[in-house]
């Protein structure tokens, strides 16, 4: 007897029959197609990221195809075959849109592991990611968009209320439009982000008095980790309507000054030398820059300025702390006399008068 004479589309017990079956074989054909795209994407990093990435969401995508087109064979004089439909539809699409951002999120890490950013001289690798964070991230709302309207008008009863709304008076548009303007302004401030490069991950950013590096870009937020561990939320659109300070902006190197004040006697030539002795012995700099200067000359002190370099911030901050520690400790011990001091006029006289008092 041939298969399709047994085949009864107007039951549901051959249906789901049928419908058993179409779920089995589509685990095998994924079951095999896993294993020859496994292999045959092994030797390209990028797309062997976007395959595994997918994996997981076709293993649950085949089944539900293959139940719809099981469905869309079965008569229409099937009981509640049009309410299987429609739910089989609109989880179909919702696997649609999971595979879309899957996708687009192993691209993302693809092109990311592509460029480690554990190296010295990470300035590359942070744009990238930078890049490929934020543009993903918009791409996978625009998908999750688009998939919620098609759900949407998959309802007779949907598309007319889109329908009415857009022949009824302007005033609704104007006022989803207000509510909506963050939205697409976070969006619209993501690309230029991306595009244009303000700042990227791991950047140390100075905003409204606090230093921090930038860990995390979404869609709509920067998540700025301060110093002492606290995290900063600050919205995309804030950057483009605000300025703010990026020290890793085109490098991560950067230089770091230390200012000690002390008397007009001290003098400067020892202090460059153990400058000298210190730097030489501290990891964090980087011989590029070593300066000590004589800045500023007050009626009661001098200012001297130090100026060190170091490869990032965080290099920076520790060093000036080291040299700030080391020259202190100097002037203390090699010259006590030299530290601040207020002198009081008539020297040893006035000093004298003041002990009979």
């Amino acid at each position: 007897m041939d298969v399709m004479d047994w085949f009864d589309p107007t039951s549901w017990t051959h249906t789901g029959a049928v419908a058993v079956a179409a779920v089995v074989v589509a685990g095998i054909v994924h079951r095999i197609a896993t294993m020859v795209l496994r292999r045959a994407t092994g030797q390209v990093p990028v797309l062997h990221a976007v395959f595994e990435a997918c994996v997981p969401v076709v293993r649950l995508l085949l089944p539900l195809m293959a139940l719809q087109l099981v469905w869309q064979a079965s008569s229409d004089e099937l009981r509640h075959i049009a309410t299987v439909r429609h739910f089989n539809g609109l989880a179909a699409i919702a696997g649609t849109c999971w595979l879309l951002i899957a996708a687009i999120g192993g691209l993302a890490d693809g092109v990311i592991a592509k460029h480690p950013a554990d190296v010295e001289d990470n300035l590359t690798a942070r744009r990238i990611a930078t890049q490929a964070r934020v543009l993903s991230r918009t791409a996978m709302t625009a998908v999750v968009m688009a998939g919620l309207a098609m759900m949407l008008m998959t309802f007779p009863g949907a598309r007319q209320v889109g329908a009415s709304l857009l022949a009824s008076a302007g005033v609704v548009g104007i006022v989803a439009g207000i509510a909506a303007r963050p939205v697409f302004s976070n969006m619209i401030a993501g690309l230029q982000i991306a595009l244009a490069q303000p700042f990227r991950i791991d950047d140390v950013l100075i905003i409204e008095g606090e230093w921090g590096r930038v860990e995390e870009i979404t869609g709509t937020y920067v998540v700025l980790k301060i110093w002492d561990e606290r995290r900063l939320i600050i919205p995309l659109q804030w950057f483009i309507e605000h300025p703010f300070q990026n020290w890793t902006r085109t490098s991560s190197e950067i230089l770091g000054t230390v200012f000690i004040y002390a008397d007009y006697a001290l003098p400067l030539d020892p202090l460059r030398e153990e400058l000298k002795r210190v730097l030489d012995g501290a990891p964090e700099w980087d011989q590029r820059v070593s300066v000590l200067q004589l800045t500023e000359a007050t009626d009661r002190t001098i200012q001297i300025r130090v100026l060190v370099s170091a490869r990032s911030s965080g290099l920076a901050f520790d060093l000036r702390c080291r040299v700030r520690e080391a020259l202190v400790t100097f002037i203390q011990r090699e010259y006590p006399d030299c530290l601040p001091q207020v002198r009081v006029p008539g020297g040893a006289a006035a000093g004298a008068l003041l002990q009979q008092k």
